[in-house]
């Protein structure tokens, strides 16, 4: 299906992560990362009423050294977003690094409204960061989470609601339901179960300004705080007939209605063989669609020839959108998964990030070739692709016409009609 899709150029400013807080303000997060590039590090809002128009509203430039927000969350009840950012070079070196932020946009304005220490990096291993930050239905945890290291945080004080933790695998992605948390890494999805205490604890306090009382009750709540409980791990599926350890998660969300459906993306590689002339093994995206009480795959679809890069799902279920390594840009129906509309070649460079806005009309797919490319969606999308049954249904509909106009044709009873 065609749709109307606009791409906007950002000049200077590689878009890492992004978040909608309401139907049309969109923050941006991006720049030259911790390396000295001189492209400055920045959050920026922006009006985007629909897919043609883009306005700047104001922008944020982080302090001197500090790297680029790679990864980011809203809380859209309270104008908010969380974000990963972590410190300057000479403040990490010291072992402080505030990595995850708070931040208010009430008034268009970005005013930091708390911030917590969760991963441990210095000048060593400055590629670390904090990829995946997600917050959980009821709005009273979040995750943040390193290529390995993931801390549970009540919101909205940030203190820990639980041990953090260290995978086996890299972490790809978090996703909250209202009684557990999925963890994709590499080569499993960890399944736990939500902390005890989730429920709201506190207003927010920046750290800068915690008094010696407040530093010193966190600390006693932090140590009263258990591990999670691990309550399944579910392996890969086997995909295309690849088999075992051929295809690795990328990605995994809950639906956003019906917790018992879980959506992940998984990137396959297809094993090397003694005809294969390329000595770089083909990658292929996939998404499935699983049963989260039984853990089985209900659905599943090839996406792509490359890897996927990027993930969402719309807030109100019916949309599933992709952005694979080949700069596709596509979006799927939730249900059958079957293919409602894509635009190729939406960046130049593989996609970073793809974010719905509430309303599910608009999705903005960005990349670091510094522009976004805003779609979008038309309304009664859904249900509007082919499927295997309306292809079959058409083509006997097809043939039980040919048939009638054949019998015409031979009984002569054409001639009889012009005539």
């Amino acid at each position: 299906m065609r749709t109307r899709h606009t791409q906007h150029a950002l000049p200077a400013f590689p878009v890492f992560s992004a978040a909608f807080v309401n139907d049309t303000r969109l923050v941006l997060g991006g720049g030259g990362g911790s390396s000295r590039s001189g492209i400055k590090n920045r959050l920026r809002v922006y009006d985007i009423p629909d897919n043609e128009r883009l306005a700047l509203v104001t922008e944020l430039e982080l302090e001197k050294d500090e790297d680029a927000p790679m990864s980011m969350v809203a809380d859209i009840t309270g104008s908010r977003i969380i974000c990963g950012i972590n410190s300057a070079t000479d403040q990490l070196d010291k072992g402080v690094n505030n990595n995850c932020r708070v931040f208010n946009l009430e008034e268009d304005e970005f005013r930091l409204d708390g911030v917590a220490s969760t991963l441990q990096v210095s000048s060593k291993n400055l590629e670390e960061c904090q990829r995946v930050t997600a917050i959980s239905p009821g709005k009273t945890l979040i995750a943040a989470a390193g290529s390995r290291d993931l801390a549970i945080l009540s919101y909205p004080s940030l203190n820990p609601a639980a041990n953090s933790l260290r995978t086996e695998y890299e972490i790809y992605d978090v996703a909250f339901s209202l009684t557990t948390i999925l963890v994709a890494t590499t080569n499993k999805v960890l399944v736990y179960a939500l902390p005890a205490a989730s429920a709201p604890d506190g207003s927010f306090t920046s750290s800068r300004i915690r008094s010696k009382k407040q530093k010193q009750k966190q600390k006693a709540k932090s140590e009263q705080v258990g591990d999670l409980e691990l309550l399944s791990t579910i392996e890969p599926p086997a995909l295309a007939g690849l088999g075992a350890g051929s295809s690795s998660f990328r990605a995994v969300r809950f639906h956003p209605t019906n917790h018992n459906i879980v959506y992940t993306v998984l990137n396959t590689v297809s094993p090397r063989t003694r005809t294969r002339v390329s000595k770089t093994p083909s990658k292929q995206g996939y998404v499935c669609r699983w049963n989260a009480e039984t853990w089985e795959v209900m659905k599943s679809r090839k996406v792509g020839e490359k890897g996927i890069t990027c993930f969402d799902i719309s807030e109100n279920g019916k949309f599933l959108a992709y952005g694979s390594a080949d700069y596709t840009v596509g979006i799927l129906d939730a249900t059958t998964l079957a293919p409602l509309l894509s635009v190729l070649k939406a960046h130049d460079f593989p996609p970073t990030v793809l974010r719905f806005n509430p309303s599910s009309n608009l999705l903005v797919s960005c990349s670091a070739d510094n522009t976004i490319r805003a779609v979008a969606v038309p309304e009664g999308l859904a249900g509007t692709t082919w499927t295997t049954g309306s292809v079959l249904r058409v083509t006997l509909l097809i043939l039980l016409l040919s048939v009638v106009i054949s019998y015409v044709y031979s009984s002569g009873l054409l001639n009889q009609y012009i005539g």
